[in-house]
């Protein structure tokens, strides 16, 4: 019922949003007589605050279309490596010219987006910015709302499948990375192959601001899931898609409740940010402006999490602590293999932390050292970012210089144990 009242409030909002989009430029175009009327700078700010509440976000485009390799422009192109029903494989080709053609190739990196409320297009800068020196692969994962219940459910241990499936589709030579949430299920991945002694395992795993273990340095979104019962989470914040979205009756998440727990963490820092928009608008202070519009075109778009990936989550990273204790049996290919890090021996580790995260709190991702005891300490760094928060780890100014150096860094420094691996 919530959901459809939303998508109600929605239908009703919408009008309103163009309107106040009209008025705003009716107040502000400089061929409109209104703009030059007193105040009329604050008529039109008001009206664009209006717009922007009332609108609806839309999954943001990657919009990188090229990126400077070695002091040339070269074009981008996105295509689809692999498409699974709740996850699409990204490739963002480098293009290179005929006078390039000879250089050596780039190591090869597969990001791991979030699925954790927002899209993908979150790590824009993260791929950006690794395109430099890399071959960027990235998962994209589809809004649940929009995958027909016909496609089945999604749960944490098809998540472990999916992770292990993208990287045997690209050989033993990739370099994980993994930002937030995903860092759980892709050690996991890792660790299974690791057991089953899969040739394929990547050389690296770069670990982001992940939740390996939630008792470290716990922060408000970890205290949430322990205070509260598990039962309370499938009781309150369980929907159904409505009928007007391919995904309808499927039980999810609803991105918008999602949206709704991001703006309760840091009201005070919204306000004030939106406060400072109006009056940016005011002053046609337009590069403050633009920052602003981009920002929450993206931190406004979300996506409905299956809710069987959603609670499965809440129990084993958050409340039961199955991955650190060492009792995590995830079901792969048939078989129920135990989760055990230990046996990673051949595949390279540096996690990342910011000393601000207020998400996954300091010594969360580190404990993946802990864990991964038999990967040699010479293979293993550490990495926290003096001033970062969350999103500063892996977008922003401290991403692209502080800590995207070191990961580049430890790639290029790595032994090429994979190539023997491969001739094998």
């Amino acid at each position: 019922m919530l959901y459809t009242l939303h998508e109600a409030q929605r239908a009703i909002l919408r009008p309103m949003s163009t309107w106040a989009e009209a008025m705003s430029q009716v107040y502000s175009h400089p061929y409109s007589p209104f703009s030059y009327a007193p105040f009329a700078s604050r008529v039109s700010a008001g009206f664009e605050l209006i717009y922007r509440f009332g609108k609806e976000y839309q999954k943001p485009a990657f919009g990188i279309r090229e990126v400077e390799v070695d002091g040339v422009t070269v074009p981008v192109r996105k295509n689809v490596v692999l498409e699974k029903p709740f996850c699409r494989l990204l490739h963002f080709e480098r293009q290179f010219p005929q006078e390039m053609s000879g250089r050596a190739p780039d190591p090869v990196v597969l990001a791991f987006a979030p699925l954790s409320g927002h899209h993908s297009s979150l790590l824009r800068d993260t791929v950006r910015t690794l395109l430099r020196n890399h071959d960027v692969y990235l998962t994209d994962w589809v809004d649940a709302r929009m995958v027909p219940l016909s496609q089945g459910s999604f749960h944490l241990d098809d998540y472990v499948a999916y992770a292990i499936e993208f990287i045997r589709t690209l050989g033993p030579d990739v370099h994980v990375m993994s930002v937030c949430q995903p860092t759980v299920p892709v050690l996991a991945a890792v660790s299974i192959m690791a057991t089953l002694d899969d040739p394929h395992q990547p050389r690296s795993m770069i670990m982001m601001g992940g939740p390996i273990d939630t008792r470290q340095s716990p922060t408000e979104v970890n205290q949430l899931a322990i205070q509260k019962p598990f039962q309370w989470f499938e009781r309150n914040l369980i929907y159904r898609v409505p009928a007007r979205y391919p995904g309808a009756g499927r039980a999810v998440y609803p991105g918008f409740l999602q949206h709704a727990g991001f703006i309760a963490m840091n009201p005070n820092r919204h306000t004030e940010s939106h406060r400072d928009y109006y009056e940016d608008l005011v002053r046609g202070d337009m590069e403050d402006v633009e920052a602003h519009r981009r920002f929450y075109d993206e931190y406004n778009a979300v996506l409905d999490m299956p809710v069987e990936y959603y609670l499965d989550t809440i129990q084993t990273v958050f409340q039961k602590h199955l991955l650190p204790l060492g009792k995590w049996d995830v079901n792969f290919e048939g078989k129920v293999i135990r989760v055990n890090p230990a046996k990673i021996t051949k595949v390279a580790l540096f996690t990342i932390e910011g000393e601000l995260d207020d998400i996954s709190g300091v010594g969360q991702t580190s404990a993946a050292h802990g864990l991964c005891s038999g990967i040699p300490k010479s293979r293993q760094r550490h990495l926290t970012a003096e001033g970062a928060g969350h999103y500063g780890i892996f977008s922003g100014r401290r991403w692209r210089e502080q800590i995207y150096p070191e990961v580049c860094d430890f790639i290029r420094k790595l032994p090429a144990a994979a190539k023997s691996r491969r001739a094998a």
